[in-house]
């Protein structure tokens, strides 16, 4: 179904986009150089053709005659490296012999045609030594780069494009398949055609080998015996019949490549791919025309990676998500979506030289919007933790250590720490409305035992996964996963939480600026997962903290004491020895609330408005000896 969703998406493109997409037999390189030559066959000039917009000079992208090359000699035609085209290289130590592949294959191809572009490069061929590049025509910048050639006098049109060169090479791709090409049904067109002995490369998958990697690949026997015996796979090798075991035409296999090729094409205008960990994540629309089908691919791009930069689109996108979740139709929230437009998400990752399938989902655009405001809804705290909604990645991210950067002066995570597949299963629950990781929770959790680390987002994360699990019927308690501060909760885990805040606030109002570590910089770990352990003697120590402050403060110092008779109250006579997991994570949620409310000010009025400026895992770590 994969290969039969690119190869119909490749068709739409090479209607709607034939001047970025290749057609058969063609394929993208990126070309650095071209030389212009007389008719006679002398250079005339070599031309820088790079794209210089950025901060330093690009290839520029070229459809040129496609060449199928691994480790072996395969020369382009008309095109190529300089190890081929001039043999000269800084790298190649076989650069003669691949010059002369070159060589031997034009020569080959061109003899006896009479076009002038070709006559041209016929003769450059035979009159052309290696010792002849030098300046100043060739610097040494040049080795290695990719050079195409164009006729002096022809504008700006290649040889490779002249109308004599694209008959010449129809006829030379048909002459270099299989000697005995084999025909058989394609799993992709269910028609009978001459069968793909070999895959072209996919490339741009991070990770992956920079040459390229293959979906459908088979190189030993076991894998090759279709026939069922191990002497019959050895004997279909020597035919070239390999590609029986995954029979998908040449024409299918150029196809369904080439799409897969222009969705992981690189480039900050690319809407159409994310980057999740170690998942290439692409994803494509089916729609009735172009412009709806790209509406939809930007939408659902903007909502998987909100931009950081753009207060205005991220805005937008909240809105959106909020209505839809309230169950507006869509059609009422954004001009030229159609709900009912169809989506294709692939996740890819490497798997040395090949690529492995992380997930594969397809549905209806208003069904993927669905899923993605409920994972919002899932993880939404008040007061909200973030002014822009974070990405998957920053989600992935956030599970992992943090690092102090000397360069930037600040802490960052470290993505290297993340385990390969969690980014991944994390998007595919996203997409698919199902369970979140499990080890997402265990992951978050530990963090705030490493690190102390009570930012927002992680608690938002251990809410989302709860909520999540609650919702499909996958209890740990009767009780809602609260939103915001919920004082009528009289789940353990929960007011253990809320107990620790407001302990926390008592010892920081009794020392203010004297304390170097809070309780929770010493204790979270502890009270957390052994609450019996530490909240006695918690206990005790606050009442040396409230002693000093009702010489002080004797208001705040009653107000705190009936919070904590108030929480002590809803819980059971004993402290519980110890916490399951989930309750861990509603260990953090209290205290996140609970936290939060002491960072709340009231105008005169008496609306409540957040305070951006006291975030309680930015606050300063204050403590004193208990």
């Amino acid at each position: 179904m994969i290969l039969q969703a690119l190869n119909r998406y490749y068709e739409r493109l090479i209607e709607q986009k034939p001047e970025e997409v290749a057609p058969y037999g063609y394929s993208p390189q990126k070309v650095s150089y071209e030389v212009v030559l007389a008719a006679n066959g002398t250079i005339v000039a070599v031309n820088d053709i790079r794209v210089t917009s950025g901060k330093k000079p690009q290839p520029k992208s070229l459809v040129v005659p496609q060449v199928h090359r691994t480790s072996g000699i395969e020369p382009g035609f008309l095109w190529d490296k300089t190890s081929y085209v001039f043999g000269v290289s800084e790298s190649s130590k076989r650069a003669d012999k691949e010059h002369e592949a070159f060589k031997s294959l034009h020569e080959r191809a061109l003899s006896g045609e009479e076009d002038k572009g070709l006559q041209a490069l016929l003769s450059f061929i035979r009159n052309w030594n290696p010792g002849q590049f030098c300046t100043p025509l060739f610097a040494d910048e040049l080795k290695d780069s990719i050079v195409v050639f164009r006729l002096e006098g022809d504008g700006c049109r290649f040889i490779h494009e002249r109308e004599a060169a694209q008959r010449v090479w129809a006829r030379l791709s048909g002459a270099r398949t299989d000697e005995k090409p084999q025909t058989g049904l394609c799993l992709v067109s269910g028609q009978l055609e001459q069968l793909a002995r070999l895959h072209p490369p996919i490339k741009g998958v991070r990770g992956a080998q920079t040459s390229g990697a293959a979906i459908v690949a088979f190189n030993h026997d076991a894998y090759l015996s279709y026939k069922g015996t191990l002497s019959k796979a050895e004997s279909s090798k020597k035919e070239n019949n390999t590609g029986a075991n995954a029979p998908v035409s040449e024409l299918a296999t150029f196809a369904y490549t080439t799409a897969l090729n222009y969705l992981l094409r690189s480039g900050e205008h690319n809407r159409q791919r994310l980057q999740v960990g170690d998942t290439s994540v692409v994803f494509w629309a089916e729609a009735a025309d172009a412009a709806q089908a790209a509406a939809a691919e930007d939408t659902l791009f903007a909502m998987l990676s909100p931009p950081a930069d753009d207060a205005s689109e991220a805005a937008r996108i909240r809105t959106v998500l909020e209505r839809v979740a309230k169950g507006r139709p869509m059609t009422d929230l954004a001009p030229g979506l159609e709900p009912t437009t169809r989506m294709y998400v692939l996740g890819l990752a490497p798997n040395v030289s090949r690529l492995s399938i992380r997930f594969w989902q397809v549905d209806t655009f208003g069904s993927f919007v669905e899923r993605i405001a409920q994972h919002a809804e899932d993880l939404r705290l008040e007061p909200l933790p973030w002014i822009t909604a974070p990405s998957v990645w920053r989600l992935a991210l956030i599970t992992s250590p943090s690092r102090w950067s000397e360069q930037k002066k600040r802490y960052e995570q470290d993505a290297k720490s993340i385990p390969p597949q969690l980014a991944g299963e994390l998007l595919r629950a996203i997409l698919s409305g199902g369970p979140y990781p499990r080890s997402l929770l265990a992951n978050t959790i530990m963090r705030f035992r490493a690190d102390g680390d009570l930012s927002g987002l992680r608690v938002a994360l251990c809410k989302g996964v709860l909520a999540r699990e609650r919702r499909r019927d996958i209890r740990t308690s009767e009780e809602e996963i609260p939103v915001s501060l919920d004082k009528q909760s009289t789940q353990p885990g929960y007011l253990l939480g809320r107990l620790f805040a407001v302990l926390e606030n008592v010892q920081r109002a009794a020392l203010g600026g004297q304390v170097n570590a809070t309780i929770r910089d010493r204790f979270y770990g502890a009270a957390s997962a052994t609450p019996a352990s530490i909240f006695p003697v918690l206990l005790r120590n606050t009442q040396n903290h409230l002693g000093k402050l009702r010489k002080e403060r004797i208001g705040q110092a009653v107000n705190l004491e009936k919070e904590i008779r108030e929480i002590v109250g809803g819980l059971p006579d004993q402290f519980p020895r110890s916490l399951k997991i989930e309750d861990q994570g509603r260990f953090a949620i209290g205290y996140y609330h609970q936290s939060k409310s002491y960072f709340t000010r009231h105008d005169a009025a008496g609306d409540a408005a957040a305070d951006e400026s006291a975030e309680p895992t930015d606050i300063e770590t204050e403590g004193a000896d208990q």
